[in-house]
């Protein structure tokens, strides 16, 4: 009886529900997955290669900007000579560059020519003791500078001495904006000349930023002539924009 009960007791809900288990085809259907190939080592090589080539010729494109007004300019001033215009000062042809010349300031302080690069230089030469025509290409050089308004930081007057003899004191205070400087006289004569029958005082030198002497302005100029030389100075100026930068990062050399 008790058997019978126990039976009973057995209803048909205590059955698992077949809609509840898991259906046999879900359970042994594989998931799907979509493989995507793997580009070849040569595609991976050729597109870095690609990118390569693209990333060169973006930065060259970006240094033919900025180079573009220097090279324009340099162009214009050497290459690109109007018909009828005449430089009051003489071109020197083949140009000459900065000598490594030992040089020392006034105070002693050792140096050399090629130094000086980076600016215009309008350069006088002159013994140490500075007669009436060395007083008188100071003067000049100190003027047409100035003349040359915002550019006139962008060219440096140098007086260079080839002799051991003092500078008077009472030419110092005048030459705190210039740069004097003793040099071996052979070697600036190797350098520098005057033109035929002339002297090397009696001249006026204008050298480019980049070391180049490249212009001699005629002998004994005058304050007529002066100002001619200072037009050609202001041409210089207009031409080369873009060579240089006003001023020296490290100052006027030394004068006393």
């Amino acid at each position: 009886m008790s058997g019978s009960k126990l039976l009973d007791d057995s209803s048909p809900s205590d059955a698992p529900d077949a809609s509840s288990r898991p259906h046999a085809s879900r359970v042994d259907q594989p998931l799907g997955l979509t493989v995507h190939s793997m580009p070849s080592p040569e595609r991976v090589m050729d597109a870095q290669a690609r990118r390569k080539v693209s990333g060169r010729w973006k930065m060259l494109a970006v240094f033919l900007v900025c180079a573009a007004p220097v090279v324009a300019s340099y162009f214009t001033y050497y290459v690109v000579r109007p018909e009828g215009r005449r430089n009051f000062g003489e071109l020197i042809d083949p140009q000459r560059p900065l000598p490594d010349l030992a040089t020392a300031s006034l105070s002693g302080q050792r140096s050399t020519l090629q130094a000086l690069k980076g600016q215009w230089l309008l350069i006088s030469v002159a013994g140490g003791a500075c007669d009436d025509i060395c007083s008188h290409h100071l003067y000049l050089q100190r003027q047409m500078r100035e003349g040359l308004g915002k550019d006139k930081d962008r060219m440096d007057w140098v007086w260079l001495i080839p002799d051991d003899a003092a500078v008077p004191d009472k030419l110092l205070p005048a030459l705190k904006e210039a740069t004097v400087l003793r040099v071996s006289p052979a070697g600036l004569s190797a350098w520098l000349a005057p033109t035929a029958g002339q002297q090397l005082a009696e001249h006026l030198y204008v050298v480019d930023p980049m070391g180049n002497w490249m212009m001699r302005f005629p002998a004994n100029l005058d304050l007529s002539s002066a100002a001619k030389a200072k037009r050609d100075l202001e041409r210089l100026m207009r031409a080369s924009a873009g060579w240089d930068q006003a001023g020296r990062e490290a100052g006027k050399l030394a004068v006393q």
